[in-house]
């Protein structure tokens, strides 16, 4: 009986010592819960609970526990690459707001404006780290982050423990998603660039026809003016086309074998 009772407990330690590794190492790495301003204590609060809420899913489906230490350690380090290859591929698709953001800045004559950028941790440019608070924001209030979460879930099923993935195709995976990344963040600045290319044309047409004109005095003002005023009108609908490209990316990452 005892020696009963100490199996399913030592199982249940094991089963929940995997799951709060791989989710832990995710939610670490993931935007949003993984930012600085997020207390690690309500991170770590998260992990206890997920990980305990499904232990008793994942019993009888994870492996039994090993032996050898060594083995341990590997299925451990094992979970801890796995939940920092998912945080990241959250990380990177979050990404594009970075590359949008350093875009529009430099066409709105901003690419010196710089500030602390919460997501990396470093300077950035001002419009980027705007647009990286605000797609914060829409993560938890469009309930993005239950689809991270449930891609944690999920990868159990495409990566389970002590199955090793195929380094190749988690290779072009990354390679797939950072491409994808620039092309969002490219597209969502394309009408930023074509207004930066109508006004340096007229700018330089005034200048032909006033050449008594400082037209550099006159420049930025204006390039300021009228980026804000277009980031103003297109804002949300380049917000809503993020979501879904994040949301697509994660569904994507779920589905590639």
């Amino acid at each position: 009986m005892d020696s009963a009772l100490s199996f399913v407990v030592t199982e249940n330690l094991y089963v929940f010592l995997l799951i709060f590794v791989r989710f832990g190492a995710a939610l670490m790495v993931m935007p949003g819960f993984g930012d600085f301003f997020t207390p690690k204590k309500v991170r770590l609060m998260l992990v206890l609970v997920l990980s305990f809420s499904l232990t008793g899913v994942f019993y009888q489906q994870f492996p039994s526990f090993p032996n050898n230490p060594i083995t341990l350690a590997l299925v451990l380090s094992y979970e801890f690459v796995i939940g920092i290859l998912i945080g990241m591929m959250a990380r990177i698709l979050f990404s594009a707001l970075d590359v949008a953001g350093m875009i529009i800045g430099i066409q709105v004559g901003l690419a010196n404006a710089q500030i602390f950028n919460p997501g990396a941790q470093t300077q950035g440019s001002i419009v980027g780290t705007f647009l990286y608070l605000l797609g914060v924001a829409l993560l938890f209030a469009t309930n993005l982050h239950h689809v991270m979460l449930y891609a944690i879930y999920e990868s159990y099923s495409m990566l389970p423990p002590m199955n090793a993935p195929d380094t190749a195709s988690m290779s072009e995976l990354v390679v797939k998603a950072i491409s994808h990344t620039f092309f969002v963040g490219f597209k969502i600045a394309i009408p930023f660039i074509i207004i930066g290319l109508i006004v340096y044309a007229a700018m330089g047409i005034m200048g032909r026809l006033m050449p008594q004109v400082q037209i550099f005095i006159l420049a930025l003002p204006m390039q300021i003016y009228i980026g804000f005023l277009t980031l103003s009108f297109i804002l949300s609908a380049a917000m809503i086309y993020w979501i879904r490209t994040v949301e697509e990316g994660m569904t994507f990452f779920l589905s590639f074998q």
